[in-house]
């Protein structure tokens, strides 16, 4: 299935900075996180997070109870010379993988973009590559060297 738009995740909401300590949490999972651009995201509620039981509050004012903790996020990054994004950063917690999480993160990131949707990744990251080709992202370039331990493979979601 690669038509995102029909995958709303109910465990999915915009970030709040209530959310910042434990997406900061969160983050130390990323082969090569970017403190700075998370805490830019946080202050500008660029992003998403995932809760992880229920149904998460909305984003209205809605407290996070019944929602339970947030066990993942999706870190959109608007680009200011072109519609569309760069999703720079996507985690879920290692006990909470396998439940169609990122999948949810993924939807709202392309639900809200005004255009394409591009990422990186890591060639060796199999399950990630899987998860982005079944969403629709195709490989549109390689980037010699764009992490310390190799290449990073760049995908795009029109």
């Amino acid at each position: 299935m690669t038509d995102l738009e029909d995958h709303s995740d109910p465990r999915v909401r915009p970030i709040r900075p209530a959310d910042a300590d434990r997406v900061r949490t969160l983050q130390a999972h990323l082969r090569e996180p970017s403190p700075d651009l998370l805490e830019y995201g946080i202050a500008v509620d660029s992003g998403f997070v995932s809760v992880a039981d229920g149904r998460a509050a909305d984003d209205a004012g809605g407290s996070t109870a019944g929602g339970g903790p947030v066990v993942g996020y999706a870190l959109p990054v608007d680009a200011p010379t072109r519609s569309g994004c760069h999703l720079a950063e996507l985690v879920v917690a290692p006990d909470f993988r396998r439940e169609g999480r990122a999948r949810g993160l993924l939807a709202a990131v392309v639900d809200d973009a005004t255009g394409p949707v591009t990422l990186q990744a890591h060639p060796g990251n199999d399950a990630a590559l899987a998860l982005y080709e079944t969403c629709g992202f195709d490989v549109v370039d390689r980037r010699p060297g764009a992490y310390a331990d190799g290449d990073a493979l760049v995908l795009r979601r029109e």
